[in-house]
């Protein structure tokens, strides 16, 4: 067994320490130093598995085998202890883990909102980030540098460390963890070390032992008060501000977009109407007068009010992914505290009812850590996402704080919050009208804001446009539907409508407003649990205030007794009598009027031709089987090539991401069922699960590529934030259609024929 020398293991100790050094500067992602644990493991394990090839004089290829079988024998506890068996025993769910982490954990850091928490597999990254560096950085030292130890090759040692160091820079958030202490420290052990590593090579040839040992301790000296004096000096005048720090979480756009998903207020009345009696979910924890959030819709188009999308969420960032620890608002003055339990029963979406600005967030269901990475939360609007869906059986809990409402006194002075929104669109001139003349005289804006909800709240009427209701009320809050509403002789309308009208109100006013939907349930003072069913339904407008927050305004009036419009009934007027003419005595021959009888045989006359009864019945037993067969058949192939023209026009990453959603139509025409409301991979996984099923896996694409790579390319092409050469849309097109045409080849005659009669979904 070979021997390993002194200045070996001192090498290994400065690999070691500057490793360390390197790697803390995960802190900012992961929101705290217990990552180091996952980091400490990985370094032992690296420089162990680097020791033992040493000391068995194992050839490198095998010290890296080794190095791999430890790496998941004892990145289990470390790494992922939620997944281990007995505390410290490996199992499947934690060697995938480590196995995906070390290859997505990456990206998945950057696009996760820090402090980063899952999914499980993101604590992998500062284990196998540790464990390569001193597994490789462990081999260069025992191996390669005591050949020669000269300055440059020390200099490559310290490259593993350098790129660690790189990386928690880039990985990290715009706030440094101790930059300064971290990187002064790091640079003089370095100089240090290399210097010393220098001067031991010099005193191994005995030239001047003793004189140059004191040489190299006063260089060594002079070196660590020089790396401390240049590196503070430099650190306080080119460190930059927080703003300006460069991390690459700050140019990567979350994948998560809102316009992918219907407008939650777009489906006001199917609450009211169809879900007015269904218990949606149960929820514990609230208190009096709380109300639950559902959705912040801030972008108006003419038609709707929608979430914004990535690229137009200025204000709040957008949707990111999340651990259980959510980020705290910007802009919000919080209160009391909340910790409520969701139990979903009746309710299906995607969006998570919440309550206030959450702090904490765990899925309870049973497919909690499967979907842990599915949550998307936005701090500034306080609303979460499940991608996956929520549903029947989904249950989380929040622990939340809600946002103080100040008296109307404390914000005369305060100004309204100027913070970038999206611009309104064909906002109806009769709304602006009607924002001015509520506000009336008033100046400042709670005043203004306070008069637009008063007169909608005193001079309307309620209708949800049920059949009780006394007056009708039409369903939607586009600006037709707007101008009707002020147009005619009384206001009338639901949350629905008052809100979107007081928000392009506020807009018009130039105060920054969004609508926010939810749910206002009965709340009893010494209630445990609340059951929260369609009828309360709800939704306000919130305007944000310098220093305070986003305040709410509930323009809906209480009043449903709307006055009937009475129309008056013309009077008669009387005519003057005229004396009528007596009726004229007509003989009853003189109303006979004569014709001339053809008294011309009938055999004679020309007869049409005329087709048999037989050959009418014929014709009509093929003509009407075939009408009903093809013209179905036509009108299908029709809407379905106008479908692929469409598709194949625009934005190049548009017909990229068009010839997916043809691949995906045209599997479901086959008879598959591809998931509603999934992202791309995970419709294919779907797929491809549905292809085993039904003994048709090795067809999955052509080429045997799988639906899952055809996926993740057209993800990469859509979401690359480059531009998409022609050449790639037209081999996408060309996948997608080998993939769908390889399977319907498979499928069979009968399923064929059926597909040609399907557009998108079965039917």
């Amino acid at each position: 067994m070979t021997r390993i020398p002194n200045a070996s293991l001192v090498d290994l100790g400065v690999l070691c320490v500057l490793s360390l050094l390197a790697i803390a500067g995960f802190e900012t992602s992961f929101g705290g130093l217990d990552f180091l644990t996952a980091a400490l493991a990985g370094l032992v394990v690296g420089t162990l598995a680097a020791v033992l090839g040493t000391l068995l004089k194992l050839d490198v290829l095998v010290t890296v085998l080794l190095g791999i079988v430890l790496y998941y024998l004892a990145g289990t506890p470390f790494a992922m202890p939620g997944e281990a068996f007995a505390v410290v025993l490996p199992t499947l769910p934690s060697l995938a883990g480590l196995a995906v982490g070390a290859v997505h954990g990456w990206a998945d850091i950057l696009t996760i909102a820090a402090p980063v928490e899952a999914p499980d597999h993101v604590a992998a990254v500062p284990y196998v980030a540790a464990w390569l560096v001193s597994l490789v950085g462990g081999m260069l030292v025992l191996r390669w540098l005591p050949r020669r130890r000269t300055p440059l090759r020390a200099a490559v040692v310290v490259v593993g460390p350098v790129l660690l160091l790189l990386a928690g820079i880039l990985l990290g958030t715009d706030q440094a963890y101790l930059a300064a202490v971290r990187g002064v420290a790091f640079a003089a052990i370095a100089l240090v070390w290399i210097a010393w590593r220098r001067g031991a090579g010099v005193e191994s040839r005995g030239d001047g032992a003793a004189r140059l040992r004191r040489r190299k301790l006063a260089g060594s000296t002079l070196v660590i008060a020089g790396a401390v004096t240049v590196g503070a000096v430099a650190g306080l005048a080119l460190a930059p501000v927080a703003p300006d720090r460069f991390v690459l979480r700050e140019e990567v756009v979350p994948p998560f977009d809102p316009l992918e998903f219907p407008s939650p207020l777009g489906g006001y009345r199917e609450y009211t109407k169809d879900l007015a009696e269904t218990p949606l979910f149960a929820v514990t924890g609230l208190e009096p007068g709380d109300t639950l959030r559902l959705a912040s819709m801030d972008s108006y188009t003419g038609r709707l009010w929608n979430v914004a999308g990535p690229e137009e969420a200025a204000a709040d960032g957008g949707y990111s992914i999340v651990g259980e620890t959510l980020p705290a608002p910007d802009l919000a003055d919080l209160g009391s505290r909340r910790t409520i339990e969701v139990d979903i029963s009746g309710y299906s979406d995607v969006w998570l009812p919440t309550v206030g600005y959450g702090s904490q967030l765990v899925l309870l269901d049973r497919g909690s850590v499967a979907r842990a990475g599915d949550v998307r939360y936005n701090p500034a609007a306080g609303t979460a996402v499940l991608t996956s869906g929520a549903g029947d059986g989904t249950r989380y809990r929040l622990e939340a704080r809600v946002q103080r409402q100040p008296d109307d006194t404390d914000l005369a002075n305060t100004p309204v919050a100027r913070l970038e929104m999206p611009i309104v669109e064909n906002l109806p001139d009769v709304v602006a009208a009607k924002a001015e003349e509520f506000a009336g005289d008033a100046t400042s804006p709670v005043e203004q804001l306070r008069g637009i909800e008063r007169a909608m709240k005193t001079q309307g009427f309620l209708s949800h446009g049920l059949a009780s209701d006394a007056a009708s009320s039409r369903a939607g809050h586009g600006a037709d539907r707007l101008i009707e509403m002020f147009t005619r002789s009384e206001m009338v309308g639901d949350e629905e409508q008052y809100a979107a009208a007081m928000a392009l109100m506020a807009r018009h006013l130039g105060y920054p407003s969004r609508v926010v939907m939810g749910y206002a349930p009965e709340i009893a003072e010494d209630a445990d649990s609340v059951e929260v069913v369609g009828a309360d339904v709800t939704a306000w407008v919130e305007v944000p205030f310098e220093g305070v927050g986003w305040i709410a305004f509930r323009p809906t009036p209480e009043n449903v007794d709307v006055p009937q419009e009475q129309t008056p009934k013309p009077k008669s007027e009387p005519q003057p009598q005229v004396r009528q003419p007596p009726r004229a005595e007509q003989v009853e021959d003189e109303l006979l009027t004569t014709t001339e009888v053809d008294d011309t045989d009938d055999e004679d006359r020309e007869r049409p031709f005329k087709l048999p009864m037989w050959a009418w019945v014929a014709m009509g037993s093929v003509a009407v089987p075939a009408l009903v067969a093809f013209v179905p058949l036509l009108v299908v192939a029709l809407a379905k090539r106008r479908r692929r023209s469409r598709r194949r026009r625009g934005a190049r990453d548009r017909q990229v991401a068009g010839a997916w959603d043809e691949l995906v139509d045209r599997y479901a025409e086959l008879g598959f069922e591809p998931p509603d409301r999934a992202s791309r991979l995970q419709t294919a996984r779907a797929l491809e699960r549905q292809l085993d099923e039904q003994g048709l896996g090795a067809l999955r694409a052509e080429g045997g590529a799988s639906l899952s790579v055809l996926a993740a390319t057209v993800d990469r092409d859509v979401f690359g934030g480059g531009e998409v050469a022609e050449r790639a849309v037209e081999r996408r097109w060309t996948e997608a259609d080998a993939a769908a045409a390889a399977v319907a080849g498979a499928a069979g005659r009968l399923r064929r024929i059926l597909a040609r009669y399907r557009l998108r979904r079965r039917g």
